[in-house]
């Protein structure tokens, strides 16, 4: 179903009749489309780098050189071409305590500290365990994280002439509303055209030549903040390094760390799914950490991948690592040299282009199937989806992650049973045959399952259809052959898999021969003697 609902997310966001280019190598036309694609993720990464550096309470030029430098390093040696990456607002809404109380001196060397973590988590190969993340999880993360986007961008529907604080009304707010409209309209009909210019690009190139040509009083990029700025510097964070030092930045590197190679983990299954494309997770991690560290070291704010522009980047045609190296580019372009032209962009245009984002985004198909999926996993999605809305995304995934696991342990748990015979080797022995798994949430059923009072002398609990699968599982085995010895009862364990012979060995129960039963290579007839398992 997880490959089903992405495919129908792929097919939805990606244009028509764009070849991702597999095994039909570079052409002039490839190469076109790759650095349009740069150039449109360039112009929508200004204003969010822009926002994300005032949520963090820094200038407008760290998030900028943030998004520069992770962008082009993760676009170099990431693991997944096609990805984009940059200054992320799940991290800087991390970063406000400790620049308001520390300063910005200490939030680069956080992230110095947070890109060292990251490589660590890359070189042990922490990333495959991104795989545990149900799907579930992955549908409600999608729609967190669109819906997200979407309150994002209304910030921008706020009067300028007023610092933020107030809407836009009358004639202003009716304009951006006209012009978000026209930016999604050309976005939704260029592809029907032509392929040869990215649908978002035309759609920002069109409204911003209409506004400007018409003068029309509209926000604009440059009513954000300035966005001029040089080359970005080497700089070693102008922090005391010591100790102390480190027990303030530490909680907050770790925090950033987990949430920025979640969010890209999670970026990075998604595009591909889309663009057919597995693996990469470990080095992702590596590629992540090591541009925060540089990062750190050049005065930016650090970043993670971000999802809305790594999916105008698939809907604009960049699968290669052409496209994100060409969006660093062109975001370093435009901060060195073309500042002044960039900042007369109608936000209006780059609203209508992340509006379609957004759209694109979404898992729709997830509505129709939350009343089709089993209760708990509609349930997961819901509470996932509200969670990133409400808190961020590494928080949303984890919770989603402990409460399907949670459903999970207890689904298993319900399906320990046993089906009684009498024995056909040992007369008046009393066959218990346990099916279903033996771990710590079905412990307490197992020791329910016997009738000790009335057995016979002679019980054989047979584990050809069950697996032990944890120390719980072995006291419990421990304790229901305890209270048979208490008894002056006798049982014999029959079929114990080679794991758990391997379990009992390391607890210190059992001596395992080698010799097992060719047949079932498991160990046969183990008698239980004053509390302990043993024989053979």
């Amino acid at each position: 179903m997880r490959r089903a609902a992405l495919a129908l997310l792929a097919k939805r966001i990606s244009p028509p009749n764009l070849s991702i280019m597999q095994d039909e190598g570079w052409s002039v036309s490839r190469v076109r489309t790759e650095l349009l694609s740069g150039l449109t993720v360039a112009l929508a990464l200004v204003p969010e780098a822009v926002a994300f550096a005032f949520v963090a309470g820094v200038h407008p030029l760290v998030g900028l050189y943030a998004a520069f430098m992770v962008g082009l390093i993760t676009a170099l040696f990431g693991g997944r071409p096609g990805m984009i990456s940059g200054a992320t607002g799940a991290l800087a809404v991390v970063m406000v305590a400790l620049v308001a109380e520390h300063g910005v001196e200490y939030l680069f060397a956080t992230v110095v500290l947070m890109g060292i973590l990251q490589v660590i988590a890359g070189a042990m190969h922490w990333g495959k365990f991104i795989r545990l993340v149900p799907h579930p999880v992955m549908l409600g993360f999608v729609n967190g994280l669109a819906i997200v986007i979407f309150l994002a961008q209304l910030t921008q529907f706020k009067d300028p002439a007023s610092g933020g604080t107030e809407w836009l009304t009358g004639a202003s707010l009716y304009m951006m509303l006209a012009l978000v409209a026209l930016t999604m309209v050309i976005i939704w009909g260029v592809p029907k055209v032509t392929n040869v210019i990215p649908a978002p690009l035309a759609g920002i190139g069109v409204v911003a030549i209409l506004v400007i040509a018409l003068g029309l009083d509209v926000p604009r990029v440059g009513d954000m903040a300035s966005i001029e700025g040089g080359l970005p510097t080497w700089h070693v964070p102008m922090v005391p390094f010591d100790l102390e030092t480190l027990k303030i930045i530490l909680p907050y590197s770790v925090i950033l760390a987990a949430i920025g190679l979640i969010e890209s983990l999670l970026t990075l299954n998604l595009v591909g799914e889309i663009t057919g494309k597995r693996g990469g997770a470990s080095q992702e991690c590596i590629a992540q950490g090591a541009a925060n560290i540089a990062t750190g070291f050049f005065g930016g704010m650090g970043g993670c991948a971000m999802i809305g522009q790594s999916m105008i980047n698939v809907k604009s045609g960049g699968r290669t690592r052409i496209a994100g190296i060409a969006a660093a580019g062109f975001l370093l372009l435009f901060i060195v040299a073309a500042s002044p032209l960039i900042e007369q962009i109608p936000l209006a245009a780059l609203v209508g282009v992340m509006f379609m984002v957004v759209i694109g985004t979404f898992a729709w198909n997830s509505l129709k199937i939350l009343t089709r999926v089993p209760a708990i996993d509609a349930f997961v999605i819901l509470l996932v989806t509200a969670v990133t809305v409400a808190e961020d995304l590494a928080i949303a995934v984890v919770v989603g992650v402990v409460v399907s696991a949670l459903a999970y342990a207890w689904s298993n748990a319900r399906r320990i049973h046993a089906i009684t015979r009498e024995s056909n080797s040992e007369e008046g022995a009393k066959v218990y045959e346990i099916q279903g798994p033996l771990f710590f949430g079905s412990a307490e059923g197992f020791a329910e399952l016997f009738e000790i009072d009335s057995d016979p002398d002679r019980v054989i609990v047979d584990f050809a259809e069950s697996r032990v699968a944890d120390q719980s599982a072995l006291q419990a085995i421990e304790a229901v052959a305890g209270k048979y010895e208490a008894a002056g009862k006798t049982i014999k364990l029959r079929h114990l898999s080679r794991d758990c012979h391997e379990l009992l060995t390391k607890a210190g129960h059992l001596m395992i021969d080698s010799d097992d039963d060719p047949e079932y290579q498991v160990a046969v007839d183990y008698s239980v003697r004053t509390g302990i398992l043993g024989g053979h």
